[in-house]
């Protein structure tokens, strides 16, 4: 009985985790799609890349994060949201990898922090509460 507490408790933290993770970015997603990927524009304009790249943003601030959230696919989306935050990390945070921000903190704990949220959520998969839980990728 105590082992299927513990199961069910997991499930609840699971799905806890990729709400939080899953919406928190979106609201990012959203932001920069209202400014039409300006920012990314410019830091991708800046290393000599095409700008037409912004627009994988969609992908890592929108759908990855709705099929975290929805648990569909959830391992997959949260690979594509690790693999979105190694590159905004490189692109546009690479300067505070190795510095504390005003407070004593991380200079990229926030960015870090989604990473590592989508990190666990592709060890461990969506838990129950999940749109699907049939493929690999759930």
């Amino acid at each position: 009985m105590k082992a299927l507490k513990t199961e069910k408790n997991s499930d609840i933290g699971l799905l806890l985790l990729r709400c939080t993770v899953g919406i928190l970015i979106v609201f990012h997603g959203i932001a920069n799609m209202n400014s039409n990927y300006a920012f990314i524009k410019s830091l991708l304009n800046g290393i000599g890349m095409p700008e037409f790249l912004a627009y994988g943003g969609f992908i890592g601030e929108i759908i990855a994060p709705i099929l975290i959230v929805i648990g569909y696919k959830a391992r997959l989306g949260s690979l594509i949201l690790a693999f979105f935050f190694l590159v905004a990390i490189l692109l546009g945070h690479s300067s505070d990898i190795f510095s504390l921000n005003q407070f004593g903190g991380w200079g990229i704990e926030l960015q870090a922090l989604y990473f590592f949220g989508a990190i666990v959520v592709f060890f461990t998969g969506a838990g129950k509460y999940a749109l699907s839980i049939n493929s690999k990728w759930d």
